[in-house]
Parts: structure tokens; C-alpha cells; sequence
């Protein structure tokens, strides 16, 4: 369950893998059996892209809150958080044994386990298997067969979709293959409902439109890493210009779908979404005029408001379902 590409951290420091997980130094041989064994959990615990699952954290318990509002059941929210941190894991696993090849050509990428061959491919493989296996059994027996099966569907369309198909053919590869990064919206609704309503699927939408300007800012940033890799990410083809009208389009597509919500909760999170829509709105216009003057740019600190927009976004509508106030639609 990708999300992206986290709040914070030094995002290229030679330390850190994708999107910022961080890639332990392997254990030299002289080292004790402690200290390899630690390198080796690690590098174990660095093929789950840790800092990547935040957003499962983001998206999850806030939908969960909704579907369920004014109740707070923390033994379903912590299965839930757990059997969906298992299914990101192996997803984000499974990935890097896909990815193997071009991690090595990246910088950005290069500390990854599998790049620098502190795990072996077999054993990535069975460890993404057996995530994805714990992950549908902790789903199906805390919670119920939708949730499972809808992880198992992300793992699915991650990996063999996105990872094996779109990713280095086409530039619109984070558009469509950004879908698995906003099925925690679905999980989490169905973890508590055992169904499918309207509201998660606008916040399926404002994800999916969300992960476009969020996941090219990072990459105008890293854009020659890409390039040397093969991968045909809209800033290695495209001019910056046209890269970031996109993303004022998806962005305005992110903040419209979010106030479509608006319908089922509270002033709070219509005061949240109208406020940290416009200011986020705002900041993907200044990048765009930036580069229409030929100006030198800073993606990655749009990069980082993306994500403090989504956080803010969500966390809005956790208070929302929390203090359960009455539905604006009940005073017209």
C-alpha cells in the first residue's frame, strides 16, 4: 500500500532507500554474531519500506473512525493497522525483488537490501510471500474476508501491475499505478462495515489524485536517477513546465474529490478541507509560475507539503467522526 514517500527526512542522504527507508550497512566479517544478526533484521525489516506505511497509518484510522462514528473500537483498529501493515510490507517487498535490477543504477536506491545484496532474492521472496499470507489471515479472522481480499488485490495490482507492467513503460505509471497506494480507504471501511460505501471511494479519489503531484515532485527532484534507470517518469520526458501544469490539475482534482465529503460530516472537516485544500492548492500554483518564469525550483518542499496536506486532510476527519457532531446536511 504505497503511499509514497513520507513527511519527513533527509531524503538524500546515501543512507536511505526509497522514499526513505532507511538501508542498514551490512555486517562486516569480523563482526560479532549480535551485531549480523542485527544487520540482518534490518535489512529484513528495510525490504518493508517502514517509512512508506505511514500512510496507511494516515488514510486507515480516520476512515475507520468515519465508518463507525462517535465509537472508537481500538482492538479492530490495531488488527486492521496490523493485518494492512503486513499487506504493505509485502508489497513493498515483492517490489524490490521486481526491482532489483534498476535499484542498482539509482543513488537514491542503491542502499536497498536486495541492490546491495544483504538479502538474497529467494529469500525477499519467501519473506513477501509469508507478510502477504499473515496479512490475510490477521484480516479475515479480526476483522472480515472483504478487508483480506482487498489487500490481497493491492499486493496484486502493486507488484504485478504497476511494479512488472506500468512502471517502466509509460510516464502515466504513478497515475494509474497510484491506485494501490489508496486502497487503505477501502480496507479500513470495510474492516468495520463489511461493506463498500460512498465515502471511501471519494477518499480512494482524493488519494488517487493526490499521488500524481505528490510522487512527481519527488521525482523533478530525482529525475536523473530515473533517467539512468530506464523508468519514463513524466519529469525525465517532459519539461518542468508541463510536469507541474499536471500537477496543478491533479491537485485541484485532489482538493474538489476531498470537499465532495463535505456532504457526510461536520463543519470541521469542511473547514479542514476548504483551508488546507487552498493552501496546498496555492503552493503547486507558486511551484508552476516558478517554472514558467525559468526560475530555479524546489520540488522537493512541495513534496513535503503534499504530505503534510494529506495528513492534516485526514487527520480533520478524524476529529470529525470523533467528536460526532451533528451532519451539516441536517441544518438545511
Amino acid at each position: 500500500m504505497r503511499i509514497g514517500e513520507r513527511v519527513s527526512g533527509d531524503l538524500s542522504a546515501a543512507s536511505r532507500g526509497s522514499h526513505g527507508s532507511v538501508a542498514p550497512a551490512p555486517a562486516a566479517a569480523g563482526d560479532s554474531f549480535l551485531a549480523r544478526s542485527k544487520a540482518t533484521v534490518l535489512a529484513y525489516v528495510a525490504l518493508t519500506k517502514p517509512r512508506v506505511i505511514e500512510l496507511l497509518l494516515v488514510a486507515t484510522i480516520p476512515v475507520m473512525l468515519q465508518a463507525d462514528r462517535g465509537h472508537v473500537d481500538i482492538a479492530l483498529i490495531a488488527a486492521t493497522l496490523l493485518g494492512g501493515w503486513l499487506g504493505a510490507g509485502s508489497a513493498n517487498t515483492l517490489n524490490m525483488v521486481a526491482d532489483a535490477d534498476i535499484d542498482q543504477k539509482m543513488k537514491r536506491t542503491a542502499r536497498r537490501p536486495l541492490a546491495r545484496h544483504a538479502v538474497t532474492t529467494r529469500n525477499a521472496l519467501i519473506f513477501g510471500i509469508v507478510l502477504w499470507i499473515a496479512s490475510f489471515a490477521v484480516l479475515w479472522s479480526a476483522a472480515n474476508l472483504l478487508s483480506a481480499l482487498l489487500v490481497t488485490a493491492t499486493i496484486a495490482f502493486y507488484v504485478g501491475v504497476y511494479t512488472m507492467i506500468l512502471k517502466r513503460r509509460t510516464w502515466q505509471n504513478v497515475v494509474w499505478g497510484g491506485a494501490a497506494g489508496c486502497m487503505p480507504t477501502l480496507v479500513g471501511w470495510a474492516a468495520v462495515t463489511g461493506s463498500i460505501g460512498w465515502q471511501p471511494i471519494v477518499l480512494f479519489l482524493v488519494i488517487f489524485f493526490w499521488t500524481p503531484p505528490h510522487t512527481w515532485a519527488l521525482a523533478m527532484r530525482y529525475k536523473e536517477d530515473y533517467r539512468a534507470a530506464g523508468v519514463p517518469m513524466l519529469p525525465v520526458i517532459a519539461t518542468e513546465e508541463r510536469v507541474t501544469r499536471q500537477m496543478v490539475l491533479y491537485t485541484w482534482a485532489t482538493v474538489l474529490s476531498s470537499l465532495a465529503l463535505i456532504a457526510g460530516t461536520s463543519w470541521i472537516y469542511a473547514a479542514v478541507a476548504v483551508l488546507s485544500g487552498g493552501w496546498f492548492a496555492s503552493r503547486v500554483h507558486k511551484l508552476y509560475r516558478e517554472t514558467r518564469a525559468g526560475a530555479e525550483v524546489a520540488p522537493l518542499k512541495i513534496f513535503l507539503q503534499s504530505n503534510e496536506y494529506l495528513a492534516i486532510l485526514f487527520c480533520g476527519l478524524a476529529i470529525d467522526a470523533v467528536v460526532n457532531l451533528p451532519l451539516i446536511t441536517s441544518y438545511f
